[in-house]
């Protein structure tokens, strides 16, 4: 898959770097996949829930979690956050 931006986790990774070998972890399999369908990403990524017309990742056993809209047909994933778990469950994200 294509994605689309890497440079949000980079940022997350510096103001978080406890988080980077599972930010980097989850870049690679998704760049190396082809997902066609959000069943085949829950096969890759059982904790993955669909939140509304975006999927949210579970990173690092909780630590942080990867908001995304992933469009199957054009094989791209557009991050729009990537949060602390706290941030997270504050739901700002959501406006």
């Amino acid at each position: 898959m294509h994605i689309i931006t890497r440079k949000r986790l980079i940022e997350f990774t510096k103001k978080h770097p406890d988080c980077s070998s599972a930010i980097e972890s989850w870049y690679r399999i998704v760049k190396r996949t082809d997902f066609n369908s959000f069943a085949k990403l829950r096969q890759a990524f059982p904790e993955a829930d669909k939140v509304d017309n975006l999927t949210v990742f579970n990173i690092g056993g909780n630590k942080a979690r990867l908001i995304a809209a992933i469009h199957y047909n054009t094989q791209r994933i557009y991050i729009r956050h990537v949060l602390t778990h706290k941030e997270y469950d504050r739901g700002n994200w959501r406006k």
